[in-house]
């Protein structure tokens, strides 16, 4: 059970690694999307598909590191009494907040699920004068969410091992 464990761990590590790592380059292709929006309306036509790209180049940056950002221990932790305990306790309480965080991604895949198809049986569009198709941002959507859910489950494991004194 163990070398199970520990290689689906290491699995998943690796590929919200690779995954992380592209994903830190968006940044830069949303950067340049608001760039040429900036120059296009000051020496051009404006162009209407900008703004919205831009606002599905952050999604997809957001969502595909989250999970990345959860393996780097990067997200924002309120630390009032946490870096007083010793390494065990904050083991015991991350594994226990990660199992709440196991269901609220759980709950939020079903729902993106729920949305994705619905995009796809339907052909939904935006609203917006560009008007784009919504499902392939809603599969990221979806695809972020399952990495990040993922990496929950790899960190709980390791949080586990860690409260009982061992190392993964």
């Amino acid at each position: 059970m163990r070398k199970g464990i520990r290689a689906f761990v290491r699995v998943v590590d690796a590929f919200n690694r690779r995954v992380g790592r592209f994903a830190m380059y968006l940044i830069f292709a949303m950067l340049a999307v608001l760039l040429y929006s900036s120059i296009s309306k000051t020496f051009f036509t404006p162009s209407i598909w900008t703004l919205e790209s831009a606002q599905f180049l952050m999604v997809a940056y957001f969502l595909l590191g989250g999970a990345y950002s959860m393996q780097l221990d990067a997200h924002v932790r309120m630390d009032l009494a946490y870096s007083h305990w010793s390494p065990r306790t904050r083991a015991v309480v991350d594994a226990i907040t990660v199992v709440m965080l196991i269901f609220y991604l759980v709950m939020l895949l079903i729902g993106g699920v729920s949305s994705t198809e619905y995009a796809l049986e339907y052909q939904e569009t935006s609203y917006s004068a560009w008007s784009p198709y919504m499902a392939p941002i809603k599969l990221v959507m979806c695809f972020g969410i399952l990495l990040m859910l993922l990496q929950a489950i790899a960190t709980f494991f390791k949080d586990l091992y860690a409260a009982r004194g061992e190392t993964l």
